[in-house]
């Protein structure tokens, strides 16, 4: 039985307004290509790069958020590519002494965080016929975060990359949306029959969770497999094909020395207790996802209602909003959970203070689960009481009231009533069913089916 051994390495495309090395706009929605460039990004002769202070700003709040090591003294360095996207023929990135060191996350011990220049964009038509560069991504400034080769099954690795998008939303440091390119995955996998590290095979092209899942679930039995037939594995790496699921060997994998890193002469050093008005501000961190989740439950809402609401920064500070109009804990913050995870989900996000008041309603129960629905559904500007009156959704709790319309169905149903005294549990679903006609939807099933047991008993 062969033991897998996963090391993630995640970039994410920091939310900045400029480029990591120049003025030029930071704009990933940019349709038109090769629009927001400039000498610096094209990396023409004699330009000099200066560094997007916010981007260092980020990646800070990101190694904060971690409990990392936030160093004092870094610097850029030089990693040779030779790429059609890179113009340079070298990226500008960080080796030996990256902005952050250590920290973890969803119990995953992460390695370090640098930062570095993203690339162009290639695309290419036909059979290799054509290729065209568009350089409005060249430089924007790219986050990188490696961890420690600690996780060893595929659900773990998808975990941990989930908790970190998270994370980057909350900071606000990154939209970090997988399908538009801004968060990147690649998966180092390796397989062994002992505690030591089998050959690594790096696999990209990772634009999903699920993705995530799966080409790590395949690279573990395509290596344990070939293991088996006495096969010797390569250091490689290799791509994800989602229509065929499985990967496919790309290219020989680099190594450090391929990459021949040697500190960026034209980007001084950075001490970071150096830098004038130096922003504490920018280190306060907002409450982050698991300390939000804890909140939550402490609320008494469900652990799995927490983790859903918490998983969308905007939609968990619209949910505290609720949470601050009813000013209330227990049953209320369940019913507003539930009422959320069920009912709104990932539709549009109604006012909070009539969601709140909707809330109370449906505790009273003046207003049945199907009335909820129907209100969400016609309620805008209009408060849910008003809407509930309009549509006849108000639901009637009165005991007086509802007692003739029980015991008129008892009446009618008479042999029915006797298969519920004699034990017969779903007799009593069947009345509470017609009493529910009889009210026209109007009556509160709780109350209906207290009543009707108290006209049975009586026979």
């Amino acid at each position: 039985m062969y033991r897998p051994t996963i090391g993630l390495e995640i970039h994410a495309e920091l939310a900045t307004s400029t480029k990591m090395f120049c003025d030029c706009k930071n704009d990933p929605d940019e349709a038109q290509p090769n629009v927001n460039i400039c000498p610096v990004c094209l990396a023409h002769p004699g330009t000099l790069p200066v560094p997007n202070r916010a981007a260092i700003e980020h990646v800070f709040r990101v190694g904060k958020a971690l409990g990392g090591k936030l160093a004092d003294f870094s610097e850029f360095d030089r990693k040779s590519y030779f790429y059609p996207d890179i113009p340079k023929g070298y990226q500008i990135s960080q080796y030996a002494h990256p902005f952050v060191s250590g920290g973890s996350l969803a119990g995953v011990e992460v390695t370090r965080v640098h930062l570095e220049e993203d690339t162009a964009r290639s695309s290419h038509e036909g059979e290799g016929e054509t290729s065209r560069v568009d350089f409005n991504r060249a430089g924007i400034p790219l986050m990188e975060l490696v961890t420690e080769p600690v996780i060893h099954d595929a659900a773990t690795a998808a975990a941990f990359a989930r908790e970190l998008q998270l994370l980057l939303r909350t900071l606000g440091v990154s939209h970090a949306n997988l399908e538009k390119g801004e968060m990147r995955i690649e998966a180092n996998v390796s397989v062994s029959k002992d505690e030591t590290l089998g050959t690594k095979v790096e696999v990209k092209n990772l634009n999903s969770f699920r993705s995530v899942e799966r080409a790590i679930a395949y690279e573990v039995e395509r290596q344990s497999k070939a293991l088996e037939a006495g096969e010797d594995l390569v250091q490689e790496t290799r791509g994800w094909n989602e229509v065929s699921m499985e990967t496919f060997s790309q290219r020989a994998k680099e190594g450090t020395a391929d990459y021949r890193y040697f500190p960026e002469p034209d980007i001084p050093k950075i001490l970071r207790s150096d830098i004038e008005e130096w922003s504490d501000e920018a280190l306060v961190l907002p409450e982050l996802p698991v300390a939000r989740r804890e909140r939550y439950e402490s609320l008494g809402i469900k652990e799995e209602d927490a983790i859903v609401i918490a998983s969308d920064p905007v939609r968990a500070r619209w949910f505290d909003e609720v949470l601050g109009v009813l000013e209330e804990g227990g049953s209320l913050m369940r019913r507003a959970s539930n009422m959320y995870v069920n009912e709104v989900g990932a539709g549009e996000l109604p006012d909070a203070g009539r969601f709140a008041e909707l809330v109370r309603m449906a505790e009273a129960g003046d207003v049945s689960s199907r009335g909820v629905k129907e209100v969400l559904e016609k309620m805008s500007d209009e408060s849910p009481r008003s809407v509930a009156e309009r549509e006849g959704l108000l639901q009637v709790s009165d005991e007086s009231a509802l007692r003739a319309a029980a015991e008129e169905v008892v009446r009618e149903n008479e042999e029915i009533a006797r298969e519920y005294r004699e034990g017969k549990e779903s007799a009593l679903k069947f009345l509470v069913g017609q009493a529910m006609k009889k009210t026209k939807g109007s009556g509160n099933p709780q109350v209906l089916e207290k009543l009707l047991k108290e006209a049975v008993a009586r026979g």
